[in-house]
């Protein structure tokens, strides 16, 4: 049997109000049955109403509440148990009047407790009652020496009636029409035609309705205790999956990296070849360039020297050779023009080498585009949304937007991108031709639905907003005209008249009017 101090010190912490930690204190039970102080709840409320919120949050479950508009939850419905385990500790409890004495009507506080009578007796009630033949051996527990037996009987103790002149009477009975526990003396004198029934038979009634609704709420737990084991075997598999998807990067990367030292011994032996030929290719250049110079050399020697001796016969007799050999080492031994080859490593970055993690609620099948008239030369613009799958706006930071406009002709356009950070993205662009233009739009690599499709482009229809001026010599006439400014902080217009020789200023309101000419 557990020690009765065990078992007190068991309902107080059962008793305990999880917001003030303390014994509850005038218990009010949440429609989510967590049940708090009435006061605790009223700082929680008045908390909440400082933040400009309407509703609190259980502290248990999280459940939302609308304040009520009285700024109290006095009106909710106080809770039974915790009531009786409140009544039960204070007996316990020395310092405080636990109960007063049911016998007689002078309020004594209660020394003892008859559970045969079941009523709390004063001293006095009690001498009474050991005195009385009829009472004498009823079963009595005096409160300072109570088992942990009996404080298991005093919580299960009847309800008695809280009605005057009726405090002395069990709550028998229950009033079907008003939805209350009422004792003999109530359905006698405040339900005499209300349909009453025996309280045994309507709790056996609402115990098999509350024990039908706690096996429905049973099953339901059941339910999501196994959509909690499928969303945990299916956190364990996307775990899984992304160690894997981190594995097939790792190992790409190193792959790549293989294939880069790979391609780097390979350039670097190509470049070894290249030197090594370029040097050959030099040197014998230099090799032919040389030969040539001693035969021109050899030449110039042979005639410099026939010319300083400056002897007629020998002059006469080797002239023809010495022509001849100038002849042909001047026409057959011109050297070729040397071009020295261009050397660049060229990198191909038409695939783009590196890939990303793209984690994202954005289904590239669901999004959309929605565009606006375009005329060519006037900036244009139309929206790509992005959706998930259930077809509802969603906005991902991650999410890349790829759009391509291509011409008639397959030149592509420069685009703007701007992101709207709500799932909108604004794409601006300025067609300079009319007729059918190619759409590519693509989200994190997908295309959207129907793309690539083709919008076509309409002629761009120039409309006069304002006509000033004639042709003439007077003021306010122009003969050429070769250029138009406006100023930004007078708003006046100025007009170059090459015909004229002259500068007109005309001052812009409504109309424009001539100013002076410079």
């Amino acid at each position: 049997m557990m020690d009765v101090q065990q078992l007190f010190k068991n309902l107080k912490k059962e008793a305990e109000c999880s917001l003030c930690l303390e014994t509850v204190k005038n218990p009010k039970t949440l429609p989510c049955l967590h049940s708090f102080c009435l006061e605790c709840l009223d700082k929680l409320a008045n908390f909440a109403r400082r933040q400009l919120q309407t509703t609190i949050k259980c502290p248990v479950c999280q459940t939302s509440f609308s304040i009520p508009d009285t700024g109290t939850f006095a009106d909710l419905p106080s809770s039974f148990h915790l009531n009786r385990l409140v009544d039960v500790l204070a007996l316990e409890d020395g310092t405080v009047q636990a109960q007063n004495c049911n016998n007689c009507d002078e309020n004594n506080p209660a020394t003892s407790y008859c559970f045969v009578c079941q009523s709390f007796l004063c001293a006095s009630c009690f001498q009474s009652h050991q005195r009385f033949k009829t009472t004498r051996g009823h079963r009595n527990v005096l409160i300072d020496k109570l088992q942990a037996q009996d404080v298991h009987e005093l919580i299960h103790r009847p309800v008695m009636c809280s009605q005057r002149y009726h405090e002395d009477q069990p709550l028998e009975f229950y009033c079907e029409d008003c939805k209350v526990l009422i004792c003999l003396k109530c359905s006698i004198v405040s339900h005499n035609r209300h349909l009453v029934t025996d309280t045994e038979k309507s709790v056996q009634e609402q115990k098999m309705q509350m024990a039908e609704a706690v096996v429905k709420v049973k099953a339901k737990i059941i339910l999501y205790e196994t959509e909690i084991k499928k969303q945990t075997d299916l956190q364990n598999k996307n775990i899984a999956d992304i160690m894997n998807t981190e594995k097939k990067m790792i190992d790409t990367l190193d792959e790549w990296m293989r294939d880069l030292r790979q391609h780097k011994k390979k350039m670097k032996e190509k470049f070894r070849d290249i030197y090594e030929a370029e040097q050959r290719q030099h040197a014998a250049r230099v090799e032919n360039l040389e030969l040539i110079t001693t035969q021109l050399k050899s030449c110039v020697d042979r005639g410099q020297s026939i010319l300083e001796r400056n002897i007629s016969a020998e002059i006469l007799n080797a002239n023809p050779a010495i022509l001849e050999r100038c002849d042909e080492l001047l026409i057959e031994r011109e050297p070729d023009v040397y071009k020295s080859p261009y050397y660049n490593y060229v990198v191909e970055k038409s695939l783009n080498m590196f890939g990303r993690v793209v984690v994202t609620r954005s289904d590239p099948s669901m999004c959309l585009a929605e565009g606006h008239d375009n005329e060519a030369g006037k900036e244009s613009k139309f929206v790509v949304v992005t959706r998930d799958s259930e077809r509802l706006r969603c906005y991902q930071q991650d999410d890349q937007i790829k759009v391509d406009i291509s011409t008639p002709e397959g030149d592509h356009l420069k685009t703007k991108l701007k992101d709207s950070k709500d799932g909108k993205y604004t794409v601006t662009y300025t067609p300079h031709c009319a007729g059918p233009h190619r759409f590519e739009i693509l989200v994190n690599g997908q295309p959207l639905t129907g793309s690539p499709f083709l919008v076509e482009i309409r002629q761009h229809q120039h409309q006069f907003a304002l006509k000033f001026g004639s042709r003439g010599k007077g003021p306010g006439e122009f003969d050429s005209i070769s250029d138009i400014a406006v100023s930004d902080k007078t708003g006046t217009t100025a007009v170059a008249d090459a015909g004229n020789k002259r500068i007109q200023l005309f001052r812009c309101d409504t109309n424009i009017k001539f100013q002076t000419q410079v």
